[in-house]
């Protein structure tokens, strides 16, 4: 039940991630709508890939691709797109919500395994592969190399959610998902950075 929440609104996040940065690079619904559906399931499709999902789910179950096209499509709306374009705010939001749902998810996935560092590995590349994918499209460095200590809070949550499990998992999940969120919503208002090379 908890995976499933996340899941509708780690998409819807990540969609409206994806598709903030395609109307603030001037592209077409096309442009957008792709980088809506790279960003909401781009992290699952390495993630099944990497365990041996193949297909991967997204590809399977296509509705969370078609709840991406949506997302997108509303937000390309004028009244709409003016709006999300001018506030940060929004963007910051949306992508702490998707990143931490999607860490979880993937930390979730990994528990079948019953190994910590598989776990906590499934949990970061769900949460950070569908960001770097999309960054990677639409021209810039991935976040996770130079932004807000971007990937250390997945990492913290998902050893955090990963290490609960073995206790209660429904409280591990819900509580990996909030850290995540509070410590990159802290990160991108302080403007905490990792030491960068000179």
């Amino acid at each position: 039940m908890i995976t499933s929440i996340l899941e509708i609104i780690g998409t819807i996040a990540f969609a409206v991630s994806g598709a903030v940065v395609g109307i603030r690079k001037k592209m077409d619904i096309f442009g957008v709508a792709m980088l809506a559906i790279i960003t909401a399931v781009g992290g699952g499709i390495i993630r099944d890939v990497v365990i041996g999902v193949v297909p991967p789910t997204a590809f399977r179950n296509p509705i969370y691709t078609v709840i991406a096209i949506v997302v997108a499509i509303i937000a390309f709306l004028p009244f709409i797109s003016k709006k999300i374009d001018l506030n940060h705010f929004i963007w910051i939001l949306a992508d702490s919500i998707g990143l931490g749902a999607f860490t979880i998810i993937g930390v979730s996935t990994g528990f079948a395994f019953d190994n910590l560092f598989l776990e906590v590995f499934l949990g970061v590349i769900t949460g950070v592969g569908g960001g770097v994918i999309r960054d990677i499209c639409s021209g810039d460095i991935p976040m996770i190399f130079l932004k807000h200590f971007y990937a250390c809070p997945c990492i913290i949550g998902a050893i955090i959610c990963a290490v609960l499990n073995r206790y209660n998992t429904d409280l591990a999940m819900v509580l990996g998902f909030i850290i995540i969120l509070i410590l990159r919503l802290l990160a991108a208002k302080y403007r905490w950075h990792l030491p960068k090379a000179k």
